[in-house]
């Protein structure tokens, strides 16, 4: 029976690692990230796809970093035949690359050689895409450059943000794995070069990448935050403290105000100018220093004083 070690670590790869074992793949071991403190009571917590191993009873390796470390010698000496990741998290040695038999191959959550990197499904929504995907492939020592094996493509609603799709191109990966792992076993797999002329990148997200500017255009703004949605969240400043901005809709306004003024007050929204005219109604939120709350909450609350002509920089 084909030896696999899956390496994953954040719930997009959960799934993939219960479908191998439900498939009855012989799973050796399982790599993911060392467990890290959650929440502003930084309480040590473990990786999902950790949790869902040791629910399947699979062994659990956690190195801090591959290269050179004593996990590292520990995966080769289960002499694997394949290796699989998907949203490991860290880039694998040339030693282990060259390590099985048939390869180190990656669920990756874009349609490559497009959006190469750790922030494929994020950048996406951001750019405003209509579609993405799962692309499964060859791994190689240039970053998400391997020669691709097959694809599935998928929407990107309207309303789609990044948590939702990440469940959705999760969910696709699952089962574009289940239905390519056995041509890959009896290597019968096709094997695709990338085009390098259309190569772009997705990098993981900056600060600066969440921060809100007022003078784009309203659909760049709803790109944003959905992009953002339910992480890292896209921020503004409002009276010189940071605002989150964790859900928002295209406003119904046309408009001559200066872009981030507040133009209109409603029960559950409000509306901010944008750059082309047009608003950006804010339903979800945070103040500095508060808890994620409702449009309707903060305005009833720390936000009553807010006015028509105020404004977010």
């Amino acid at each position: 029976m084909t030896k696999i070690i899956f390496m994953g670590t954040p719930a997009f790869s959960a799934p993939i690692l219960r479908m191998l074992h439900e498939e009855g793949y012989d799973v050796a071991a399982v790599v993911t990230q060392p467990d890290r403190p959650v929440g502003r009571k930084k309480v040590l917590t473990p990786p999902p796809v950790k949790e869902e191993a040791l629910a399947l009873e699979i062994p659990v390796i956690q190195p801090e970093k591959l290269r050179g470390s004593q996990e590292l010698q520990e995966i080769l000496a289960l002499k694997p035949d394949l290796i699989v990741t998907a949203a490991f998290g860290q880039i694998l040695p040339k030693e282990l690359l060259d390590a099985p038999e048939l390869g180190c191959i990656n669920v990756h959550a874009s349609l490559l050689p497009h959006y190469r990197g750790g922030a494929p499904i994020h950048q996406a929504i951001i750019d405003g895409q209509a579609k993405t995907g799962i692309t499964i492939m060859y791994m190689a020592e240039k970053l998400d450059a391997g020669d691709i094996i097959s694809q599935r493509e998928i929407a990107i609603e309207e309303t789609d943000h990044t948590g939702g799709m990440f469940e959705k191109l999760s969910d696709v990966g699952r089962e574009l794995l289940k239905e390519t792992l056995p041509s890959i076993i009896a290597r019968t797999n096709e094997r695709i070069v990338q085009n390098e002329d259309d190569v772009t990148y997705a990098r993981n997200i900056s600060r600066e990448q969440e921060l809100m500017d007022w003078n784009n255009e309203a659909r760049t703004l709803y790109n944003q935050v959905r992009g953002l949605h339910p992480w890292p969240v896209a921020y503004t400043t409002f009276e010189g403290a940071n605002f989150k901005v964790w859900w928002a809709k295209l406003g119904e306004t046309v408009t001559t105000a200066t872009p981030g003024e507040v133009i209109n007050i409603a029960k559950d929204h409000f509306e901010v100018a944008t750059g082309d005219g047009n608003t950006l109604a804010l339903y979800d939120v945070q103040p500095a220093g508060k808890k994620r709350m409702t449009a309707e909450e903060f305005l009833r609350g720390t936000g009553s004083k807010l006015q028509i002509g105020d404004r977010f920089e």
